[in-house]
């Protein structure tokens, strides 16, 4: 085993130890070794990141579009450049097979990092008009300041360009704090991006739940950005409450999948599995819960089994598995506990137990008859687990899908055009996708509603929850 290696925190162009020395270990989880050192940030180091920020937004603020635009394009180009650096980082950071990071993750972060670039130059409010006599009104669109976020452990990079490429085309500086347990990829963004942009304008700085507490409540953000759980979201939203910060929140997730007869069976079992079982279940929006028609619940059971105990795991650098493992040894825990207090009616058809005892994996699982007020079914797994319930009709199906405190993403599988679009209308969920899922574009958004958060990551809407609206009236005497 080699010597752990040094991550260090990104602050105002230069790259440092956490100010009183203090430091964690970084884990891999395919291995359950240490590999890296990281910073546990403190109070010094947050305010030094801030002042950094700040100083730099004044002048970011006012540099033209068009600039923008440029240096998010080097940027993107730089990510395409270094994509292997990045893969071998994030794949330390979390176990993921390299040969899916190759393809899943670094395509879709640098046409993301484009988009935003092109939405640079489309900062603009509504045309002048006069709507008083002798005044003319004005809508200018402006960057909201310094922006504190804090990105995810499950997609470390591609969540970490989610959060800072819409802030920055609109003119805002960034200070970023990854997931304590996946830092290193992010830090080596930071390096990238700092051979483009000024300095001060991105900061990362390495720390827990304490240094993510300590960015959000600091008097200098004018808004602050999380992508996790809901109890984070729900600390984060209380702490910016104190001093009135905007809160962008995209928190977790329990998407139902409602499959109706008339499916192709087959076809919709490899689509679902894969959706369930990519990057170990632990996405949001992961094909998690489905609700089948009872005329082909036990067809469908039997094959979504048969794909599950097919599906593989395995160590990063093995072309054929699926996924890699969970994240850390709290995250195997949790999910071990959900199939241990499993109530007995459930049957697990397939998985439920732990891969292996080197590293954190987790066999993919299928688990049936369960009832709705079920904890499995409530609570949000993060993890290769599928559950399965019957359902009778559509209107049983609307109620099982909603009957959840997550809203972000959902889907439906039918033949039936008029059916898809009456579910579409009653799902309440953030996205609704239609015989396919877990799809994402860069023009279109991303977030729900309920306990899965307010305010939308990706597209144009998202881009516009990092400015703000001024109005200016003028006299034309």
């Amino acid at each position: 085993m080699s010597e752990p290696r040094t991550l260090r925190n990104y602050i105002d162009g230069q790259f440092r130890d956490a100010a009183d020395g203090r430091t964690t270990d970084i884990v891999n989880p395919a291995t359950g070794e240490v590999y890296a050192t990281a910073p546990l940030s403190g109070a010094a180091d947050v305010d030094a990141a801030m002042a950094a920020a700040a100083a730099a937004f004044p002048a970011w603020r006012d540099t033209i579009p068009a600039e923008r635009q440029k240096a998010l394009l080097k940027i993107a180009d730089a990510v395409e450049a270094r994509a292997e650096e990045l893969i071998a980082a994030e794949s330390e950071n979390t176990g993921k097979p390299i040969g899916l990071t190759r393809s899943e993750e670094i395509p879709p972060m640098v046409d993301q990092i484009r988009f935003f670039a092109g939405a640079a130059r489309m900062l603009e409010g509504r045309s002048a008009g006069e709507y008083m006599e002798g005044l003319t009104s004005i809508i200018r669109r402006e960057p909201v300041g310094v922006c504190a976020q804090v990105a995810p452990w499950n997609y470390p990079m591609m969540m970490a360009v989610w959060k800072f490429a819409p802030a920055i085309a609109a003119g805002n500086t960034v200070v970023l704090k990854p997931s304590d347990t996946t830092p290193a990829s992010t830090v080596l963004l930071a390096e990238i991006i700092g051979d483009v942009l000024p300095k001060g304008v991105f900061n990362v700085i390495c720390g827990d739940r304490e240094t993510g507490r300590l960015m959000v409540e600091h008097d200098v953000p004018a808004m602050a950005s999380i992508t996790g759980s809901v109890r984070a979201g729900m600390q984060v939203a209380e702490s910016a409450s104190k001093d009135l910060k905007r809160v962008h929140l995209e928190l977790g997730g329990k998407a139902p999948v409602v499959v109706f007869e008339d499916v192709d069976i087959p076809k919709a079992v490899e689509d679902i599995s894969v959706a369930g079982f990519f990057n170990a279940g632990q996405d949001c929006t992961a094909a998690t819960r489905v609700l089948v028609h009872e005329s082909i619940h036990d067809e469908f059971v039997a094959a979504l089994t048969k794909a599950a105990a097919d599906t593989k795991t395995g160590q990063p650098d093995d072309e054929d598995v699926l996924f890699g493992p969970l994240n850390n040894a709290n995250q195997l825990q949790q999910v071990t506990g959900f199939i241990e207090r499993l109530p007995a009616h459930a049957k697990v058809q397939t998985g439920g137990h732990r891969v292996g005892e080197k590293g954190y994996f987790f066999a993919p699982t299928v688990v049936s008859g369960l009832k709705q007020d079920d904890e499995i079914i409530q609570k949000e797994v993060f993890g290769p687990v599928i559950t399965v319930q019957s359902f009778t009709d559509e209107d049983q199906a609307v109620a099982y899908a909603n009957g959840v405190e997550y809203a972000l993403a959902s889907s439906v599988w039918t033949r039936d055009h008029g059916r898809a679009m009456r579910m579409s209308k009653k799902l309440d969920f953030g996205c609704v996708w239609i015989n396919t899922h877990i799809p994402l574009v860069a023009e279109m958004p991303h977030g729900g509603f309920k306990k899965s958060g307010y305010g939308k990551d990706l597209s144009a809407y998202g881009f516009e929850d990092y400015t703000r609206i001024k109005h200016v009236m003028t006299s034309l005497d």
